[in-house]
């Protein structure tokens, strides 16, 4: 057999070997991607489907959204931030921080007060606007809600956006840190109501 016929005879083998070596690769690259996939979303982002009214019309009843579990590793809440948290053993709730540790806060008139000084809402303005039945925040004070005159450490204050319809800190009391899952950072479901959440 001259070279030219072992080369026409050993091309199939080539091919085959390149074939399994372009395979092998292609199915690493698959599994890294799975891999990275799942990391991303167990460790990093979730996603929640928003029940009940209580955080409308920032969030509507059956809206989806996408949940930053990562960011307050590195971080704190921050005022008027959108958090998931576990409320109960079976259930978690989304609602806005208001207070944060060491807040003195108290509504009056319609108006929210942190340590003295009146805060903008506007998150509200537009369900303010069609709602016309007195306060749409009742006065409280944080001692009459909690029985404490400060937001304690470790722990965040929070109030839905549907304050008349919204089972929050006024009636559970101070969420603690550990149970916050993390920020609602999107909603992407109905996709025409695709939106950054604030």
């Amino acid at each position: 057999m001259n070279m030219e016929e072992r080369s026409a005879a050993d091309m199939p083998e080539k091919k085959k070997s390149q074939w399994k070596k372009h395979v092998w690769a292609l199915t690493k690259l698959i599994t890294v991607v799975l891999i990275f996939s799942f990391a991303i979303r167990g460790f990093l982002f979730t996603n929640y489907v928003v029940y009940g009214q209580s955080m409308m019309p920032t969030i509507n009843d059956g809206e989806r959204i996408i949940v930053n579990k990562i960011g307050y590793e590195m971080d704190q809440p921050g005022r008027f931030d959108l958090i998931i948290f576990h409320a109960t053993e079976d259930s978690d709730y989304i609602k806005r921080v208001i207070g944060l540790p060491g807040d003195e806060l108290y509504y009056e008139d319609d108006i929210l007060y942190i340590n003295g000084e009146a805060q903008e809402e506007d998150f509200l303005d537009s369900y303010k606007e069609d709602h016309d039945n007195g306060l749409f925040t009742e006065d409280f004070t944080l001692e009459e809600m909690t029985g404490k005159t400060e937001v304690p450490e470790g722990h965040v204050f929070v109030l839905g956006d549907n304050r008349q319809n919204s089972i929050d800190s006024r009636h559970i009391g101070f969420v603690e840190a550990e149970k916050i899952v993390g920020k609602a950072n999107a909603a992407f479901w109905p996709p025409k109501n695709i939106r950054f959440l604030s």
